[in-house]
């Protein structure tokens, strides 16, 4: 699996193989037509309860029967309703067993994890999975310049960056064809920093950031890959 022009796509390569482990583990698994749209989420095998299923699809872009789909996957996935980093990084493990997945599941993790309480709920799952299937451009956007921003402060810098791109190469960069060398992360960093940030501060805003991808017709495209995954 290639990595080349990282710099440009790198939330395509996020999404993407996010997308590939929860089909490879039946997350999203296609949707039955004998499932009821009328029908509430089964709650009977989780101790924690997810809103109610209207109050979900009001907050996300995903139908009744959509959400159900979802659930269902979820919850044979997480028995428990919720989701911590741990098991986080062994579902990636097994996916990527060639490779560590270690540092690239933990800022997925933290991106999904809302409100920094060390577990992922169906909630925010779902809620962050409907931004990147069916959010428009600019929500989308947003969600990546978050994974991107570790430390919250508003801003991307190239350390910040360039552990992204470390966290990549290391999942499944040292298995593809031609071998990147060793300091291939760091070329994509400074590419996508003289691309990114327009007035040379060393850091990336959010503004920066949109205004950017938004004028790029690599990244652009790359947000309607997503759109019909479920």
């Amino acid at each position: 699996m290639g990595i080349q022009g990282m710099e440009l796509c790198a939330m395509a390569v996020v999404v993407l193989l996010f997308i590939a482990v929860l089909k490879q583990f039946g997350i999203l698994e296609p949707i039955s037509m004998e499932d009821s749209s009328d029908g509430e989420l089964e709650l009977s095998a989780v101790r924690h309860q997810p809103e109610g299923l209207d109050q979900l699809q009001a907050q996300t872009k995903f139908t009744k029967k959509e959400l159900q789909s979802l659930y269902r996957g979820f919850k044979n996935e997480c028995p428990t309703g919720l989701v911590d980093e741990d098991t986080f990084k062994l579902i990636y493990a097994q996916f990527f067993p060639q490779g560590d997945a270690t540092t690239y599941a933990h800022f997925l993790f933290n991106a999904f994890d809302a409100d920094g309480n060390g577990a992922i709920h169906f909630e925010d799952f779902v809620v962050g999975l409907s931004i990147l299937l069916r959010g428009t451009v600019h929500e989308k956007l947003k969600w990546a310049f978050n994974l991107y921003d570790i430390n919250k402060d508003g801003y991307i810098t190239k350390e910040e960056m360039l552990a992204i791109m470390k966290s990549i190469y290391d999942m499944m960069g040292r298995h593809t064809y031609p071998i990147l060398r060793e300091d291939t992360p760091a070329e994509h960093v400074e590419r996508f920093f003289q691309k990114m940030d327009r007035n040379q501060d060393g850091v990336v805003t959010i503004e920066e950031f949109l205004e950017t991808c938004q004028k790029d017709e690599n990244i652009m495209s790359s947000m309607q890959l997503f759109e019909n995954v479920i």
